[in-house]
């Protein structure tokens, strides 16, 4: 049994046996009192406008900002859902390698499940389109080759970048909400599965790839992950509305303008930075 094959028995091992997320959430601690991200996750902490908020209007942008999150969070796991399935549907390959993936689809459904739940329990109106879907790295994500040294370096970008804000805010637990700690703590544990999974496949995908081939992804990958990132760590505009923010400033623009918040981005993408840098591939979101 070579290294990735054991590596897929002990993952899918550890996925069993199986634990609804719906089941391991305090959802009766949910309240609107608290802060659902702490506050140097918030987009625009640090800036003068954010200084002159109340409190009352600092914890209903995180509320804001925290449903913001989750529902990027939705988009991704269905594009992984999407490609899971249609791959099981037609696999002729290796079952070990296939029953890893019925586990991650089967996760992949209860942290969509849960978010949902979330949202549905969190009182709050929601915006109408709740995550700007990246054109770009939807595109990859739903038509790369599932094989393909492309589609797997999206997945890692997709799994690596947020799970740092779920560290950040499992790392908080007393600052914010005990409901989202659940929630980022049981989307964490699992996530570390499918983030090992990942980057095993990558390093296969890779090892054999020709370096004319790296540069030529390049471009697009650099696209992909800007888009993403942007996509993930800027909220759109009716996500300050809906938090009920003063009238007048443009708070979209200050929160790309907020050194803070480039700095906050930088300590969330660096670790996916480096491991895609240790594979040849450097990237940059700025």
């Amino acid at each position: 049994m070579n290294s990735s094959q054991e590596l897929l028995d002990h993952l899918s091992r550890n996925s069993s046996p199986y634990q609804d997320p719906l089941m391991r959430i305090r959802w009766d601690a949910l309240s609107s009192e608290d802060y659902w991200i702490p506050e140097e996750a918030i987009s625009l902490f640090g800036t003068p406008e954010y200084s002159a908020l109340s409190g009352e209007q600092k914890r209903r942008l995180s509320q804001y900002e925290f449903l913001y999150f989750i529902s990027g969070a939705l988009w991704l796991e269905g594009l992984f859902m999407e490609r899971i399935s249609r791959i099981s549907m037609h696999s002729t390959g290796r079952l070990d390698r296939l029953n890893y993936r019925l586990h991650e689809l089967r996760e992949e459904a209860g942290h969509s499940l849960m978010f949902i739940e979330f949202m549905r329990r969190s009182g709050l109106d929601l915006p109408e389109r709740r995550f700007p879907k990246p054109r770009l790295a939807t595109l990859v994500g739903r038509f790369a080759p599932f094989e393909s040294s492309v589609f797997w370096i999206a997945v890692m970008i997709g799994e690596e970048v947020p799970d740092r804000m779920n560290r950040l805010i499992h790392q908080r637990r007393e600052e914010i909400s005990p409901t989202v700690h659940d929630v980022v703590t049981t989307h964490m544990i699992d996530e570390a599965r499918h983030m090992a999974h990942a980057r095993d496949t990558l390093e296969s995908c890779l090892d054999t790839l020709p370096a004319w081939q790296k540069a030529a992804y390049r471009p697009l990958m650099r696209h992909v992950f800007r888009q993403f990132v942007h996509a993930f760590y800027y909220p759109t505009a009716d996500i300050y509305q809906l938090a009920g923010l003063p009238a007048g400033p443009d708070y979209r623009l200050l929160a790309h303008n907020n050194p803070r918040r480039a700095t906050f981005i930088d300590t969330c993408v660096d670790p996916a930075l480096q491991i895609l840098r240790a594979q040849g591939l450097v990237l940059n979101w700025r």
